[in-house]
């Protein structure tokens, strides 16, 4: 994983260890979304990218806060910008 549990609870300001299933769901949805935006396996990652841990942290926390009403369209535009500089052209 490219951020762990303990990062991820530290964003998200929870303490407790009660939801850390639900969490690290949370983050491997996350990653599955960003590697697909980008284009990429995780071994191709530098895990030291800030606007890769920024884009895990904030679709984590969007769907951990939305997880009844994730607009996930939404969510995939948001990240696509915050990731474009990483992102692989291909047509």
């Amino acid at each position: 994983m490219l951020v762990t549990l303990e990062e991820t609870k530290e964003y998200l300001r929870i303490n407790g260890d009660y939801e850390d299933g639900l969490i690290e769901g949370f983050v491997a949805t996350a990653q599955s979304i960003i590697l697909t935006i980008l284009r990429k396996d995780e071994q191709d990652l530098d895990g030291d990218e800030p606007q890769l841990k920024t884009a895990i942290f904030y679709a984590v926390a969007y769907l951990y806060k939305h997880r009844e009403e994730a607009d996930h369209k939404g969510l995939v535009l948001t990240l696509r910008a915050l990731l474009a500089g990483l992102r692989i052209d291909r047509f």
